[in-house]
């Protein structure tokens, strides 16, 4: 069992290296809309997100859309291994609890 331990670790460790290069990050989607959506004229974007349990809709400049959609991108990614390490650090108390009561039985 410590083999396993030992890899659920290291992989725990390369999600930690992996948080730390994210960069800038910033939750939400961002949408095509139309100022007049009848005819499909006059697009723009527009970030939505909730945040402390408040939605909010801001507008996106054209400049910006490139590093918002980066930012999006990074927390999406930040979501993802923040999951994963929680799956993993579950499994490796498991372990852990698994190994204290199989020495608690040997005594």
């Amino acid at each position: 069992m410590s083999k396993l331990l030992s890899r659920l670790e290291e992989r725990m460790e390369r999600i930690k290296r992996d948080l730390m290069n994210l960069g800038p990050m910033r939750p939400g989607s961002i949408s095509r809309q139309y100022r007049v959506p009848e005819t499909k004229k006059r697009p723009f974007h527009q970030i939505s997100y909730t945040h402390k349990g408040r939605g909010r809709s801001e507008y996106v400049r054209s400049e910006n859309l490139t590093q918002l959609r980066r930012e999006t991108a990074n927390f999406r990614r930040f979501r993802k291994l923040t999951e994963q390490w929680v799956e993993l650090s579950l499994k490796t108390s498991q372990l852990h609890l698994r190994q204290c009561e199989g020495t608690a039985n040997q005594d």
